[in-house]
């Protein structure tokens, strides 16, 4: 592959990223009931959209699939670099 097609390989790819991210959920998504209270008594979303004790969704999963994708992107950039200075 040629040097000069690279560039364009990469923003291609960081291109398609982005619009896969774009069909995320958020985290802030609500179950369409407006009003509703968020006491004891409500039933769990059939996607086990529990509330934790503080009234917030679970987080926990986000936190680590975050931390776990942080940690291959810094493993990435110290290879790449690690390879750039055998390059010159």
């Amino acid at each position: 592959m040629s040097a000069a097609r690279r560039p364009l390989l990469t923003a291609t790819a960081a291109g398609t990223l982005l619009c896969a991210l774009w069909f995320v959920p958020s985290a802030n998504a609500s179950d369409g009931a407006a009003g509703a209270g968020t006491g004891s008594s409500r039933p769990a979303a059939p996607g086990g959209d529990r509330l934790a004790e503080t009234g917030g969704p679970d987080t926990t999963a986000y936190v680590l699939g975050g931390t776990g994708f942080l940690g291959v992107g810094a493993g990435f950039v110290a290879l790449a670099m690690r390879r750039h200075g055998r390059a010159s």
